[in-house]
């Protein structure tokens, strides 16, 4: 049985195909200044910057911010290289991938 992290990391791959995805620092910062992010995600290893820079960015914005995967795993589950930081301009993925991390925390 997967893990309700791997069904969120999942959905990242189908949001991508569906093009709502904003990968990388550059692009995820423009999606969460125009308003357009539904959900920032961080890798686990990611810079110290990298983590401040955003989570203050998802605070400002009231943009919810999940952390999980390392940069590898983030990059490869959206078909890509390293990525530390993305964003989902999708408010329906968005809500899944939240519902699965929440679902694994609270067991």
């Amino acid at each position: 049985m997967r893990s309700k992290s791997e069904k969120a990391a999942a959905m990242l791959g189908l949001a991508r195909r569906a093009g709502k995805i904003a990968g990388g620092a550059l692009a995820a910062e423009k999606a969460v200044r125009s308003g357009k992010a539904y959900l920032v995600v961080l890798a686990e290893d990611a810079s110290a910057n990298t983590i401040k820079k955003f989570t203050n960015m998802a605070a400002w914005n009231n943009v919810p911010l999940q952390s999980f995967l390392t940069k590898a795993e983030l990059g490869r589950r959206i078909g890509k290289e390293e990525r530390s930081v993305l964003a989902v301009t999708d408010g329906n993925f968005a809500e899944v991938i939240m519902k699965h991390l929440s679902e694994e925390r609270s067991v």
